[in-house]
């Protein structure tokens, strides 16, 4: 009988997987710092230097980062979002109709792309109010009434009037003058009597305003109220704030300069009973 292998008469703790290295180790070695500067790091040594070597490198060669940079982020433009933008842009333009039922795959082909990211999209629509899921046929767009606009109203009312009075108290005049731009774009987009556009341009203005506040949860919430008041009613007609034609758009933009006026005058009583005024409150 031959001796036996010295080999199999160690005891099982001497069988030990090396410890392999981690990917700081491997950067390390490939002369890449761990903050992802690309800094070549010299003379790396010891047991993670051979490991690093290994098989696990497969001998690749690393790409340097430009100086001062971290790892680059892949940016995709995203189709679901153009989608989006433009369901709320035929929403708020009265092209779907309350009421009616729209298929993805027909609306994908109405815009050239696949029913996925209209899909997509109308579920989004669906979380804010504006249509609701019809099992195996698609998405109706939802009727609103008249009452339920003037809910919607009262509540951007109660949320917002309180938020602007505080801040005519403590913002500056040239904070205020520098909304200028985004009042002016309303004026301009009522003159061009499209509702679609005119409420992008007022919710920016709105949005400017309350981003002076520095909340974000508070305009992620009036910016919802927002679009949901923006839709049209049941049966075609206009919605919210009593925007229908161009002369109502521009009456509304036409608050918008004259508030901002007085709030760079620090005219708080004007202030005070246009920003009623524009939000319907009632004394």
């Amino acid at each position: 009988m031959s001796a036996p292998d010295p080999a199999l008469a160690r005891p099982a703790s001497a069988y030990r997987v090396p410890a392999q290295p981690g990917v700081a180790d491997v950067d390390r070695e490939r002369g890449i710092a761990a903050d992802g500067t690309g800094t070549a790091v010299r003379g790396g040594t010891g047991p993670g230097a051979d490991a690093a070597r290994g098989e696990h490198t497969h001998s690749e060669v690393p790409i340097p980062l430009p100086r001062g940079q971290g790892r680059p982020v892949v940016q995709r433009a995203s189709v679901r979002g153009q989608i989006l933008d433009a369901l709320r842009a035929a929403l708020a333009g009265g092209e779907l109709t309350p009421g009616e039922v729209y298929s993805a795959p027909a609306l994908g082909e109405r815009f050239g792309v696949s029913a996925t990211p209209v899909r997509e999209a109308m579920q989004q629509l669906a979380i804010e109010g504006a249509v609701e899921v019809v099992p195996n046929r698609g998405f109706r767009v939802v009727r609103r009434g008249a009452r339920e606009l003037a809910e919607l109203a009262e509540v951007r009312a109660l949320l917002q009037v309180p938020v602007v009075m505080r801040l005519a108290r403590t913002v500056p005049a040239d904070r205020w003058g520098e909304l200028r731009p985004l009042a002016d774009e309303t004026a301009r987009a009522a003159s061009s009597g499209c509702r679609a556009t005119y409420g992008e341009a007022d919710r920016a203005f709105h949005r400017g305003v309350l981003g002076l506040s520095g909340n974000e949860q508070l305009l992620q919430i009036a910016d919802d109220l927002h679009r949901r008041t923006q839709l049209p009613l049941g049966g075609g007609q206009v919605g919210a704030s009593g925007s229908g034609g161009r002369v109502d758009l521009m009456a509304d933009a036409a608050e918008h300069i004259a508030l901002l006026d007085a709030l760079v005058a620090g005219d708080l009583d004007a202030a005070c009973c246009l920003v009623e005024r524009h939000f319907g409150v009632v004394g």
